[in-house]
């Protein structure tokens, strides 16, 4: 029997990109042909890919790789043509598409000549490939697409829902959330990745008969022979070596870009000022590292220093406001603590701002910036409440002065590093070498694979406790003592996250040292990815 995977993007990437690259390549260790249908530019970094097959709008088919691969099995790559649109759940820069649209802004009409193009596609891959089971990631619109070719030919199909689909699609149109309806309703399995994604799908796909004997638990994985600890003596070569994969990489945000931006700010700065201002200083390759990342990583004693990481979108909803309002609390306990933030995103600049602001003691600037939050990466005018909060909780205290005042003494331009977008082939060298990673998310993660990857890495993982996040958390707490592993949770009510953080982290760091080995322990136990793809593949193999 040959599985067929649907994934409308990229293979780069977090997310359900990186699920798909990861399942993938484990199948095919395990010695399955995969035929994977997706829109990935540059399928021949993935080894795993032998084959591309690329179709065009004229009803042709391009052979544009053909090699061996070192596995037992391989993955035959199919590019189906969709024009210059790509749909999105969230807006994101995309090579090759001029034409990136959220879908819920998309019209019927150009939603429908998406479907169609695919459909065709994957009805002509299954007929030549002896395809005998669809596997569609997330609730839209993929999952439209297998549904639609098993209708015509006959072929079970299963669903893997992610949460992004849900979020940012299906719950906000009901176009979109009438195609999940049916697709599900269809499906013959739906595999979620733990008890909260499932909680999710049963409340939106409320009343839907049959839903419930079809949701299989299948839990994320990490690539445990590529994130493995380094002792705090080799973390400096590990540098070194993320150094010399990036060498020759294309490069994104340069010195000149951050330091113009800085030129330009004031305390008094307007709103429209401010984005007009990032706005030209914010033309650049957003998914490059960044030009000077070498430098920057190399000012960081290895040895000596704590260094802290995050890793994901620069987006107010993964929270990375939270750690920079956190930093004065902080460095009181840990001067030498140094911030590493890995991605890219439309916060990028003004959290720029914000950390220029905090260090120049333009306390009006900081009031502004998390008062007019969202507006500043143009997805609304939700403020960074977290962060107001957490300046109430300090005023009503008469502490608010003393926090600008710290602020000001002990933020400086080498204890926050931005690094610019770096791929698993760098990440896998630099968590390693951090001692504690952080991920404050304020909306539901269903399964932050980052927090797996810091764990099989031995760096300490700390995530607001809640949804995916808190069943992350939970899975380790067997083999951490409670007095250690209640260091990871941050807690999830947005009036108290900030103030936690700061107690949190610094109990962190006073414990992360000792429990690497049975971070790394358990992440094999539990989510290496081999375990999960043979898992899916009995599954899918069985249905009918």
């Amino acid at each position: 029997m040959t599985i067929c995977i649907l994934h409308g993007y990229l293979l780069e990437g977090s997310g359900s990109n990186l699920w798909t690259r990861s399942i993938v390549q484990s199948l095919c260790r395990d010695g399955e042909t995969v035929h994977l249908v997706c829109q990935e530019n540059h399928p021949e970094r993935y080894d795993f890919i032998a084959n591309v097959e690329r179709y065009h709008a004229d009803g042709s088919v391009e052979t544009t790789l053909q090699r061996a691969v070192p596995y037992e099995g391989r993955c035959i790559m199919h590019k189906p043509y969709i024009g210059e649109t790509l749909p999105v759940y969230v807006w994101d820069h995309y090579e090759e598409f001029p034409d990136v649209q959220p879908m819920v802004a998309m019209s019927d009409e150009a939603i429908e000549d998406y479907l169609t193009n695919n459909v065709t596609a994957v009805t002509r891959v299954v007929a030549e490939n002896s395809v005998s089971v669809l596997h569609a990631n997330h609730a839209v619109l993929m999952s439209v697409v297998a549904r639609r070719v098993s209708e015509n030919i006959s072929i079970p199909f299963a669903i893997m829902p992610h949460g992004s689909a849900i979020e940012y699609a299906v719950k906000k149109d009901p176009r979109f959330l009438a195609f999940a309806r049916e697709s599900f309703s269809k499906a013959q399995r739906i595999y979620v990745i733990g008890t909260e994604l499932r909680q999710r799908i049963k409340s939106v796909f409320l009343g839907m008969e049959g839903m419930e004997s079809k949701i299989v638990d299948l839990p994320l994985g990490v690539d445990t022979a590529l994130f493995q600890p380094v002792s705090r003596k080799d973390r400096t070569g590990a540098i070194e070596s993320l150094c010399e994969q990036i060498r020759n990489a294309p490069r994104g945000k340069t010195v000149a870009m951050s330091n113009g931006l800085c030129r330009g700010l004031s305390a008094d700065i307007k709103l429209s000022q401010l984005m007009a201002l990032i706005k030209e200083h914010s033309q650049y390759e957003f998914k490059s590292p960044d030009d000077d990342v070498e430098s920057r990583l190399r000012s960081i004693n290895w040895q000596e220093d704590q260094v802290l990481l995050f890793v994901g979108r620069l987006i107010s909803s993964k929270g990375l406001h939270l750690i920079l309002a956190a930093l004065p609390g902080i460095l009181k306990d840990y001067p030498r603590a140094k911030l590493v933030v890995v991605g890219h995103g439309p916060l990028r600049e003004p959290l720029e701002a914000l950390l220029w602001a905090l260090k120049n003691g333009a306390s009006e600037l900081v009031r502004n910036i998390v008062k007019w939050g969202s507006a500043l990466e143009a997805t609304g005018d939700r403020p960074l409440k977290e962060i107001q909060y957490y300046f109430d909780k300090l005023e009503a205290t008469g502490q608010l002065e003393a926090y600008f005042e710290s602020a000001q003494k002990c933020i400086s331009d080498t204890n926050v590093i931005f690094t610019g977008y770096l791929t698993h082939q760098e990440l896998r060298y630099l968590f390693p070498a951090c001692d504690v990673a952080i991920f404050p998310s304020v909306v539901a993660e269903a399964g932050p694979l980052v927090f797996l990857e810091a764990m099989a890495s031995g760096c300490f993982p700390l995530g607001t406790y809640f949804a995916g996040m808190a069943a992350s958390i939970d899975s380790v707490e067997e083999v951490l003592p409670a007095d250690v592993s209640k260091w990871m949770k941050l807690s999830a009510d947005e009036k108290e996250t900030v103030h936690d953080m700061v107690l949190k982290v610094r109990g962190a760091l006073g414990v992360e040292a000792t429990h690497k080995a049975a971070l790394h322990r358990i992440s094999v136990e539990k989510y290496d990815w081999q375990n999960i793809s043979k898992r899916l593949a009995r599954d899918l193999h069985d249905l009918k």
